[in-house]
């Protein structure tokens, strides 16, 4: 019985030793944190004034400014193309040739048909004159000399014919050289020189589309037409072609106008159909091809912005942390939740109407722990690249 005694006592005296030791080597009861590591990193940004340009983003399809299918005028054998594929040509230029001889040839018969009812015109005009003056003196019927009068008419009638069919046939030599309608790019050749043309030939001998300047159609809600139509107002609306994806950070195109509003609103998209104008000069806009078309509508002036990522939602609508300075320098600045009046954001901006003034700082990250009167320590933002 006293043996058992002993090892309990034994036993108890290691339990507490034990004890002892893991006390002292964990330590006793936490110490209180200090001021510092109560605080939360935050990183912020100023609240600044500057002009915002409002636009309506819409995908656009680039068309040529003018097509033209060039055909011929009149049939015969295609004897000369003057022009290579994708040549730019201009106005005027000389680019084809049908065979000119039969065309010569019915020039030349109508320049001789009439030359012989010149003469026959001639001779009828002489002896009208001379039955008029028989028939003043009575030496003949008042009847020959009407009929002398009309066969004169009747050969008039035939020199104007025959000069209406030179007329004709001039046209169609000059129809013969096939000239560009308008300046611009050729495309695929459709007809090669030695076949057989004519005015219904199926595609034309080449289409030529007009690049610089270039056309850009693109579709905007209806929603947006009183804004359309105040820009419009207000004079020229500048338009901005941007490659495929964002249309922000997209790379940028060219620079253009908006040329046409369509007169109706498309009743089965809900859509408006507008149509814009570039110069085109390094032709990055080609028919056929998608862009993004960004329209200015407006820009406004003196605006209060701040970035998109400092704009919580709450349950009473926007807010944002505002940070408030210490009176005392080494104490951490704190935050509160200011409340603010939206008036447009984009992807890059948000204009505040009401609730900040500029030079307000306003948390941009950590603000996912934050809470009115939460104290802050404003850290520098992670260079681009850095984890």
């Amino acid at each position: 019985m006293a043996k058992r005694r002993g090892r309990t006592i034994v036993l108890v005296i290691v339990i507490v030793v034990i004890a002892i030791v893991l006390v002292r080597l964990f330590g006793g009861p936490a110490k209180p944190k200090s001021t510092k590591s109560q605080t939360i990193p935050v990183t912020v940004a100023k609240a600044s004034v500057r002009d915002v340009p409002v636009y309506l983003d819409a995908l656009g399809t680039v068309v040529a400014y003018r097509t033209v299918t060039v055909q011929p005028m009149i049939t015969g054998p295609l004897e000369k193309v003057l022009f290579h594929e994708g040549q730019f040509v201009k106005q005027g230029q000389l680019i084809a040739e049908i065979d000119p001889a039969p065309y010569k040839a019915s020039l030349a018969l109508a320049e001789a048909k009439l030359a012989q009812d010149q003469a026959s015109l001639a001779n009828a005009e002489l002896q009208a004159r001379q039955y008029a003056s028989l028939v003043a003196r009575n030496y003949t019927s008042k009847q020959q000399a009407a009929t002398a009068e009309a066969t004169a008419a009747e050969d008039r009638a035939l020199v104007k014919q025959d000069e209406a069919t030179i007329e004709t046939d001039k046209i169609n030599l000059a129809y013969t050289k096939i000239r560009a309608p308008i300046s611009g790019l050729t495309g695929i050749l459709q007809v090669n020189a030695g076949n057989i043309v004519n005015p219904n030939i199926t595609g034309g001998i080449v289409v030529i589309n007009t690049l610089q300047p270039i056309s850009v159609q693109f579709s905007l809600p209806q929603q947006d037409l009183p804004q359309i139509r105040r820009a419009m107002d207000a004079g020229a609306v500048h338009l901005i072609a941007t490659a495929e994806g964002n249309p922000v950070t997209a790379p940028v195109l060219d620079h253009g106008v908006l040329s046409v509003l369509d007169n109706t609103v498309n009743a089965n998209t809900g859509t408006l159909t507008l149509k814009g104008k570039f110069p085109n000069p390094k032709l990055e806009l080609w028919p056929g091809s998608y862009v993004n078309v960004r329209t200015l509508v407006q820009t406004i002036g003196h605006a209060v912005t701040v970035p998109p990522v400092a704009v919580q939602q709450g349950p009473n609508g926007s807010f944002v942390f505002l940070v408030k300075p210490s009176a005392n320098a080494k104490d951490p600045a704190t935050v509160t939740d200011q409340p603010i009046t939206i008036d447009y954001e984009n992807q890059s901006v948000v204009v505040v109407a009401k609730g900040l003034a500029a030079g307000d700082q306003v948390v941009t990250e950590g603000n996912s722990r934050l809470k009115a009167g939460s104290k802050v320590t404003i850290v520098a933002p992670p260079k681009a690249g850095a984890p």
